[in-house]
């Protein structure tokens, strides 16, 4: 197994969204890229600690690679909007990439470039940059899209990356969905 680490928006869209994929063991929601030890969901929310909102992917190489999930962080969040995801507005809702080693962060600073060159994408913002270390939110944060379907944040942002994902991404999905 391998890791990989992500901030794109309210790690519980990010979260259910990876769920979806073949491949991926498990999804943590956490914290990374900040300067405070153990932070807290409420000091990160104040932006006092620099952490990001992230989830940290456990995935099988030979099932699906890393590629394929820079493939859907791409798709399921606007990597143009500084600090920002849909109505999430912060430094800790910020766009990011924490690599786990050379290879990952050479992949991902050459599949941002491809994106620009392609003309996918104007003045990407995401952060590429060395994991340093991953806190893993507080219990209630863990699988939340999944405890809480009908919650109205997760109604009307979750449940849309999910369904995209779904749509997209349909070779990668589990096959109990």
């Amino acid at each position: 197994m391998e890791h990989a680490t992500f901030g794109g928006g309210c790690f519980w869209c990010v979260e259910a969204a990876f769920k979806e994929l073949e491949g991926v063991n498990t999804v943590t929601s956490g914290y990374a890229g900040g300067h405070v030890e153990n932070p807290t969901y409420e000091a990160v929310c104040a932006e006092s600690t620099g952490h990001a909102e992230v989830v940290q992917i456990e995935y099988d190489p030979a099932e699906i690679t890393y590629p394929d999930l820079l493939e859907v962080f791409f798709t399921i969040h606007d990597p143009t909007t500084k600090d920002r995801e849909g109505p999430d507005v912060g430094s800790q809702y910020r766009s990011a990439i924490y690599t786990h080693d050379r290879d990952q962060l050479e992949t991902a600073t050459q599949f941002v470039d491809a994106l620009e060159n392609d003309g996918l994408y104007e003045g990407i913002v995401t952060e590429i940059e060395p994991l340093e270390r991953f806190y893993e939110a507080e219990a209630y944060h863990q699988d939340y899209f999944e405890k809480n379907p009908n919650d109205a944040y997760c109604t009307m942002h979750a449940a849309p990356k999910v369904e995209k994902v779904r749509e997209q991404f349909s070779e990668n999905a589990p096959t109990s969905t």
